[in-house]
């Protein structure tokens, strides 16, 4: 089992900052790659960002491109997604996501709103 918990999701205005973190723990050797998704209200979940274990390939959604960064620290286990100039379409829940051969496990969320 992995346990997943997402943190950093407040009210920000557009163009601001915002950094998540997901803080994985349990049995994370089984894991092959992380991931953040996002969902908002009356749209299917979406994925935003992956990464690899070793943190070496990273690939992105169209939508967030350039201004996303997701980003791993093996020591602590968590892994980040920097959002910069963020925009009122970025709003969402935001989920973390662990991929191993056989399991997929999920978060609870945090909640990102972009808003003046």
């Amino acid at each position: 089992q992995v346990q997943l918990v997402e943190s950093g999701g407040c009210l920000v205005q557009p163009g601001g900052s915002l950094r998540l973190s997901c803080a994985a723990s349990g049995s994370i050797f089984s894991i092959d790659f992380m991931a953040w998704y996002r969902q908002a209200p009356g749209k299917q979940r979406e994925l935003v960002a992956t990464i690899t274990m070793s943190g070496r390939t990273v690939n992105y959604s169209d939508s967030v491109k350039g201004r996303f960064t997701i980003s791993r620290d093996n020591v602590k286990n968590i892994v980040y997604l920097q959002m910069n100039s963020l925009k009122p379409e970025d709003t969402a829940i935001y989920y973390c996501n662990a991929l191993g051969s056989i399991s997929s496990y999920w978060g609870q969320g945090t909640q990102v709103t972009v808003s003046s």
